[in-house]
């Protein structure tokens, strides 16, 4: 039972800081369900970001003087001192000004924040409205920053550029609007249309911008060198690594999963290899499902029954986490994803499936495992109990995430579920596996590319590029090509983030090992109730406390 405690001056800071983040951020606004900023989009100029990072040094000066009165207080220290200084690092090396890649750059942030609006209230439609008409002049400041960056570096990857320019030609379009609302309301419903078209309009001329002014100055190099890597691998980890180490390990690592998979192979198909039992399994009819629809209702199905079989047994899952909504996404990159229930749990934790264009099969034994990522004992339990525990100040319940941490949580429940016994089926742990190595080869593609490693002999030798990196993943797993070239641009556009996955579970497995050996009085469920109790913090503060 959670137990409420006194805010602290610590928390005040902490609250204070998610309060101005959000309102200098209507999007992530829109993410927590703060009120008040559904009608306004981010300013992503130089002078905005500059804005923020002054903010964000104050609260770190704050927070270097602050009494701490509880072990809830330590906490919140470390873990937001850790995280701004590695946030403000990136900004210092104009990191953050100009961002622009396939998955977590401005663009994607305009388009997306659709997805989480609702136009079925008054209010709502007319925030819906205002934000469609807010797009031009958000999309103005998106271009300063790259004008900005374009002057003082660091440099864009061409392939980035072409990449995100085709995706602003489509932008509008993938804004999710539900126009069924505004039949009844044609003074609204002619507001919208007006405000659909000057967004596209600029979409249109941000694609333009992107083509004729940014691509000319564009390096066709896709790596950024170790000395950009490092300080983006620490942030998206939470923990500085050897990367040279991580590299090797990855390497061993990947070897360790194709040996369980040729396991589940010769199961499958006697005397078969891997490729012949990935074939076998997508050839069965009993893993296909032939509708998006009906994918969508598998998802779910699974996912309630991932509830309400670990509730109480394996885990303590509050009541109102119970309920996890699987939807169709609007985008079309062809991945699943979770987004995080509203501060006040009005609006609830959802799974959205991304359908690439043209896929018309959808293979079960590969997503079981990215139900359990997402969902429970995944995504939605780890970043749900935050929200749900009242002894946390609101940046603890809803702001606090380190990829490493939360990344490294939902790849290491797809592991505990098998562990569990839920992935019996052995098509369904050839898909965990599959999920598994996946990641795996991520930590050497990112990794060898960024900091130019030398590569496989498998692939040629020589130094990583993008063309041995496509060789290695198409080598290494059996994801959809169409998804599969999405997440290789992603990797090669957003470095440190992918090794974040497999390296945070490799730390979350070395400290539940650690922690079972130091309390043997604890079971398995004592781990886990004491681990996710902390909420969202950085890796390293995950060791320290877990000590």
């Amino acid at each position: 039972m959670t137990v409420s405690r006194h805010p602290s001056a610590v928390d005040a800071i902490a609250d204070e800081y998610l309060q101005t983040t959000a309102a200098h951020d209507p999007v992530l606004s829109t993410e927590l369900g703060f009120a008040g900023h559904d009608a306004e989009l981010p300013d992503f100029s130089p002078d905005a970001v500059a804005e923020r990072a002054g903010h964000a040094r104050a609260v770190l000066s704050a927070l270097g003087s602050v009494t701490v009165v509880d072990d809830v207080d330590r906490v919140t220290v470390a873990t937001m001192s850790a995280s701004v200084r590695r946030e403000l690092a990136l900004v210092d090396a104009g990191e953050v000004t100009g961002a622009c890649n396939v998955i977590a750059s401005p663009l994607q942030a305009i388009r997306d924040v659709f997805d989480l609006m609702s136009a079925d209230t008054e209010q709502g439609r007319r925030d819906m409205v205002a934000r469609l008409d807010a797009v031009p002049a958000c999309v103005e400041t998106v271009i300063a920053g790259l004008d900005h960056r374009l002057a003082h570096g660091p440099v864009f990857a061409r392939r980035q550029v072409e990449l995100v320019a085709g995706q602003a030609d489509d932008a509008i379009g993938a804004v999710s609007v539900n126009t069924a609302p505004f039949a009844d309301d044609p003074a609204v419903s002619a507001d919208l249309a007006a405000a659909t078209a000057r967004a596209g309009a600029a979409f249109s001329a941000l694609a333009e911008h992107l083509r004729v002014r940014v691509l000319p100055e564009a390096s066709e190099t896709d790596a950024v060198g170790r000395e950009r890597y490092l300080p983006q691998l620490a942030h998206y980890l939470g923990t500085d690594i050897d990367p040279d180490e991580a590299y090797a390990w990855a390497l061993g690592r990947l070897g360790e999963i194709t040996a369980e998979q040729r396991a589940i192979a010769a199961e499958l198909v006697p005397g078969g290899t891997i490729p012949d039992a990935l074939a076998h399994l997508d050839e069965d009819p009993r893993y296909q499902i032939t509708d998006k629809h009906l994918f969508v209702d598998w998802m779910q199905e699974t996912s309630d029954a991932a509830v309400a079989g670990l509730a109480g047994t394996h885990f303590d899952i509050p009541a109102r986490l119970t309920r996890l909504e699987c939807r169709l996404a609007p985008s079309s990159t062809g991945i699943i994803y979770y987004t995080q229930p509203s501060a006040d749990l009005s609006r609830p934790g959802r799974m959205w499936w991304a359908v690439p264009p043209g896929q018309t099969v959808f293979h079960t034994w590969q997503e079981k495992t990215t139900v359990y990522h997402e969902g429970v004992p995944g995504h939605h339990l780890q970043l749900g109990s935050a929200i749900t525990d009242d002894t946390l100040n609101s940046w603890r319940k809803l702001a606090s995430f380190t990829s490493g941490h939360g990344e490294g949580w939902a790849l290491y429940a797809e592991r505990l579920m098998a562990e569990l016994g839920w992935l019996g089926d052995p098509g369904d742990r050839m898909g965990m596996l599959d999920s598994q190595r996946l990641r795996a080869a991520r930590v050497v593609v990112d990794i060898g590319v960024h900091c130019g490693l030398p590569a496989p002999a498998a692939v040629g030798g020589g130094i990583w590029d993008a063309d041995k990196a496509w060789q290695f993943l198409t080598a290494s797993v059996a994801m959809d090509r169409t998804v599969l070239r999405f997440e290789l641009d992603r990797y090669l556009g957003w470095p440190g983030q992918a090794p974040s996955y497999a390296l945070g579970q490799r730390v979350w497995q070395q400290i539940r090992s650690a922690s079972l050996a130091t309390h043997p009085d604890w079971s398995l469920k004592d781990f886990h109730t004491h681990a996710l109790a902390l909420g969202g913090v950085g890796l390293d503060v995950l060791a320290a406390e877990m000590s």
